[in-house]
């Protein structure tokens, strides 16, 4: 493996290489030694290429990034340990299901936000595997007889449907079906970047809003030749056909190196909560401090390793670090050692008297008397002086 690297200038370009040979003798498989090639899809074909180089690229910064790369080996490790198997599988499935097919994690920020991003995902999951499966002859249609296709996958005849029949017309229309969802949540995601303010402030138009005009061209380009050839009996169909070509080489090639990005990686995180998935008393992490349990015995291991490989050292002076504390320890010790004060180890939630006579309230709970050293019957007169006390309006 050394010596085929060293025949290459990095192996980001080693990657892309055998990236483009895959997809070159995929396509070789699945259109019969190059027979069924659909010439008019050429500058697709080639711009799909130039843009796997992209991708291929800069996934490998990405995997080579130190967080990534522990992540990465861990999944990987967890993946292929067999006691952990029947848990992984759980966990992939739930996670494919809950954060890549329904999306609850985009809903959660509100009902609107998720119609726009499980429109605008769909629709590009939806149009690439369209374009990409026509661009490199994955699958095409062959013609048994005037009312009759036969669906070839990698050049294995497989499943025949009538012409004119329901699931033709679905299958005709998939881009147009996709370009239609994408459209409605980059209209939807445009509305909102330019109306909401706090949206305003944060955003970059280069990385926020770009991608969107380029989605945008791209669908509305495509739903335009569609209406051309339909309604419009292929009124200005040549001139729209390049146009549309055009806006789509330059969204492949934005695509690796723009937000567009995480559209591929995205489904790679279905392998995080494999690998930090908690069961109790089984490889869950004690806190220093407290002793109660807080997280995961493989990711406090990982953050520590990623600290130490970019040389970001939290080891404190009795040689723990200090992801070995839970959160309300870690801001118990912050707040001690601004104070010029040493870190009690205990009850994290109790309250602090600090050298100047100031009374902070424990860290990480609600404040409650318990923490003052109140007794019951104290609480219970302080808690009846409230029921009483009158509402000022």
């Amino acid at each position: 493996m050394i010596k085929l690297e060293k025949s290459f200038y990095s192996k980001a370009s080693m990657y892309s290489f055998f990236a483009v040979l895959i997809l070159f003798f995929s396509m070789w498989v699945s259109t019969s030694n190059f027979l069924h090639i659909d010439m008019a899809l050429l500058g697709y074909m080639i711009s799909s290429f130039i843009f796997a180089i992209g991708l291929g690229i800069r996934m490998s910064f990405w995997l080579y990034r130190k967080a990534t790369s522990r992540v990465a080996s861990r999944s990987t490790e967890n993946l292929f340990d067999k006691e952990r198997l029947k848990r992984s599988a759980k966990s992939i499935f739930r996670t494919l299901i809950d954060n890549i097919i329904l999306q609850k994690f985009i809903f959660r920020r509100g009902i609107y936000r998720g119609i726009q991003h499980i429109m605008i995902s769909w629709g590009c999951l939806i149009s690439f595997g369209v374009t990409f499966g026509l661009t490199f002859g994955w699958f095409r249609f062959d013609l048994i007889d005037p009312e009759t296709y036969q669906v070839v996958v990698f050049n294995i005849p497989t499943m025949t449907m009538a012409a004119h029949g329901l699931f033709a017309e679905l299958v005709y229309n998939a881009l147009n079906i996709g370009a239609i969802m994408v459209m409605i949540g980059v209209c939807m995601a445009l509305y909102r970047r330019l109306t909401n303010y706090d949206v305003k402030v944060t955003q970059r138009f280069e990385f926020d809003i770009l991608p969107l005009l380029i989605l945008l061209a791209v669908t509305a380009t495509g739903l335009f030749l569609t209406i051309s050839y339909t309604f419009l009996d292929g009124w200005m169909h040549h001139y729209m056909s390049l146009t549309h070509q055009v806006t789509v080489v330059i969204m492949l090639m934005y695509f690796p190196f723009g937000k567009l990005f995480h559209v591929p990686i995205r489904p790679l995180a279905a392998a995080v909560p494999m690998s930090y998935q908690e069961i109790v008393k089984v490889d869950t992490k004690a806190c220093k401090g407290c002793g109660q349990p807080y997280s995961n015995d493989d990711q406090i291991a990982d953050v520590q390793a990623i600290l130490k490989a970019q040389n970001i050292d939290f080891k404190l002076a009795d040689g723990t670090y200090l992801s070995d504390y839970c959160t309300g320890c870690r801001r118990r010790i912050r707040v001690m050692k601004q104070m010029n004060m040493e870190a009690p180890m205990g009850d994290p939630y109790g309250p602090v008297n600090t050298n100047n006579g100031i009374h902070i309230s424990g860290f990480g709970k609600k404040r409650s008397e318990e923490f003052y050293g109140m007794d019951k019957k104290a609480r219970e007169d302080s808690k009846e002086e409230n029921e009483h006390e009158p509402v000022s309006r």
